[in-house]
C-alpha cells in the first residue's frame, strides 16, 4: 500500500538513468519568446502577469535589490509551471523532491546572506544580536538567531515539499477511495468525485501561491539584505 501510495514520488528512469532533467527542462516550452512585432495574446497575458507581479514584489526594493528581478522572475515562473504539470495525469512533479527545492532555496538564500554582508555588514551583524539585550542573554541570544538564520533555507525547502506532497497524497486517496465505491455506492462515489473535483480546483491554486510564496520569501530575505 505504502510503495503504490508513494510511487509517483519516486524519480522516474529511462533505460536506468533518470529523466528528471528533462521534466525540468519542459516548463520552458511553456512560455514562448515573441519572434514578432505584434505579440498574441499568450504572450500578452504572460507579459503583463510577469509586470504585475514584478512591480508588487519589487516595489520596496532598492537599486541593488531590483537586479534581481529577472533571476525572481524566473524563480516564480519555473515553480509556478511545474506545479501545475505535476497536475497532470501521469506526470511527475519534481518540487515534492525535497533535494531539489534545498538546491532552490540554498543558493538563493546564500546570495541574500552573502550580499548583506557585503554592502550591510554592520547591519547584518547587527541582526544577531538586538538592541538593549541583557549581558547575561547575549551568548543564548546569538546562538538562537544564528540557528534561525542557517534554517531559513530549510524552511522554505521543506515548506514547498509539505504542501506539493500532501495534496498529491489527498488526490490520490480520494481518487482511489471513488473508485472501490463505484461498485459499493454509487452515490458516496459521486459525491467523493465532487469532493476531488474540488479539491483538484484547489490544488491548481496551491501550486501557484506556493510558487508566488516561495519568491515571496526570497525577496523578503533579499529586501533585508539590501
Amino acid at each position: 500500500m505504502n510503495e503504490n501510495l508513494f510511487a509517483s514520488f519516486t524519480t522516474p528512469t529511462m533505460m536506468g538513468l533518470p529523466i528528471v532533467i528533462l521534466i525540468i527542462m519542459s516548463p520552458s516550452i511553456m512560455f514562448p519568446s515573441p519572434n514578432r512585432l505584434i505579440n498574441n495574446r499568450l504572450i500578452s497575458i504572460q507579459q503583463w502577469l510577469l509586470q504585475l507581479t514584478s512591480k508588487q514584489m519589487m516595489s520596496t526594493h532598492n537599486n541593488k535589490g531590483q537586479t534581481w528581478t529577472l533571476m525572481l522572475m524566473s524563480l516564480i515562473l519555473f515553480i509556478g509551471s511545474t506545479n501545475l504539470l505535476g497536475l497532470l495525469p501521469h506526470s511527475f512533479t519534481p518540487t515534492t523532491q525535497l533535494s531539489m527545492n534545498l538546491g532552490m532555496a540554498i543558493p538563493l538564500w546564500a546570495g541574500t546572506v552573502l550580499t548583506g554582508f557585503r554592502h550591510k555588514t554592520k547591519a547584518s551583524l547587527a541582526h544577531f544580536l538586538p538592541q538593549g539585550t541583557p549581558t547575561f542573554l547575549i551568548p543564548m541570544l546569538v546562538i538562537i538567531e544564528t540557528i534561525s538564520l542557517f534554517i531559513q533555507p530549510v524552511a522554505l525547502a521543506v515548506r514547498l515539499t509539505a504542501n506539493i506532497t500532501a495534496g498529491h497524497l489527498l488526490m490520490h486517496l480520494i481518487g482511489g477511495a471513488t473508485l472501490a465505491l463505484m461498485n459499493i455506492s454509487p452515490t458516496t462515489s459521486f459525491i467523493t468525485f465532487i469532493t476531488l473535483v474540488l479539491l483538484t480546483i484547489l490544488e491548481f491554486a496551491v501550486a501557484l501561491i506556493q510558487a508566488y510564496v516561495f519568491t515571496l520569501l526570497v525577496s523578503l530575505y533579499l529586501h533585508d539584505n539590501t
